[in-house]
């Protein structure tokens, strides 16, 4: 059986940015600047689950960081490049077991985010994974660096990840099939089974990027796109899309119930899966009037 039969017969998902900086209702966002794990203490990682159950979803999307040293989970290899402490940069809570303990009991797969683009918004840890200038083109001494705090999580985390989408491997940030194995084989090696896909930004129709990738990145701005074909290149297709009306992690919704229903038939129909963004606070809350609007797809 194809890897990726397993998310495709699932037919949907949702993905979350939870990231430091970003607003929250439950805690000021002053605070969560002073001190990132009380946002990761605070995610109720059980409520999370028993909302993603109700509404349908058959599994779940967190991104472990993004742009900034923030991190979900420990992690001693980044500590050891940066010299930051347990708790500084990466969270002392292990976020992603957590929410696998309790995704679990309701049959809902765990998925992770990462980047290919580190920790570029830092001033101090990005020239230490060797970032020589903000979001400048990547070098070997950065992939090596970053591959490698990449492979402590996979080897951490092993099956219990079904599929990683890994952000930022731009080719204008100068990655390629080359550069982009380092990644790959981080995960493969940890997870054989696991899914993985790299993502070049926006594109005009699913595009397989990586030549190894299991499913294609699918990042599009709207959730209207509908594949030509089920596979790209071998690259499953899959859709990667905002629900919110402000597009990514924001509130509100673009499209009502009966849309998306359709939106996910027809594109399930073509052989391919869809992944919804919505909006989640600094305490694990969805957005109530999402959670409404993809309930049942």
């Amino acid at each position: 059986m194809d890897i990726t039969e397993r998310l495709f017969n699932r037919r949907w998902g949702v993905f979350t940015h939870f990231l430091y900086g970003e607003p929250g209702s439950q805690i000021p966002t002053e605070q969560v600047r002073r001190d990132w794990n009380l946002a990761v203490n605070n995610f109720d990682t059980e409520k999370l689950a028993r909302q993603l159950n109700d509404v349908g979803a058959g599994y779940y999307f967190i991104t472990i960081m993004q742009g900034q040293k923030y991190m979900i989970a420990p992690n001693e290899t980044f500590d050891r490049i940066c010299g930051t402490q347990p708790g500084e940069a990466c969270a002392k809570r292990d976020l992603v077991l957590d929410l696998y303990q309790s995704l679990s009991k309701y049959d809902i797969d765990l998925c992770l985010y990462y980047t290919g683009d580190g920790p570029w918004k830092d001033k101090v840890c990005g020239p230490k994974f060797g970032l020589s200038d903000p979001r400048g083109s990547v070098t070997a001494d950065f992939v090596e660096k970053w591959s490698s705090v990449l492979a402590e999580y996979a080897q951490r985390y092993g099956d219990k990840i079904k599929a990683w989408w890994i952000d930022g491997c731009y080719d204008w940030l100068g990655y390629n099939n080359d550069t982009i194995k380092l990644y790959y084989d981080a995960i493969k090696k940890a997870n054989s089974k696991a899914i993985v896909t790299f993502n070049n930004g926006v594109q005009e129709s699913c595009y397989k990027w990586f030549c190894d990738e299991d499913y294609t990145a699918g990042e599009f701005n709207d959730l209207n796109v509908i594949p030509t074909q089920a596979f790209y290149g071998g690259s499953r297709a899959h859709i990667l899309a905002p629900l919110g009306a402000k597009l990514w992690r924001s509130r509100g919704v673009t499209h009502d119930n009966a849309y998306l229903k359709d939106y996910v038939k027809n594109v399930n129909c073509a052989g391919g899966f869809v992944t919804i963004d919505i909006y989640i606070d600094h305490s694990g809350n969805l957005d109530e009037e999402q959670l409404n609007t993809i309930r049942g797809l």
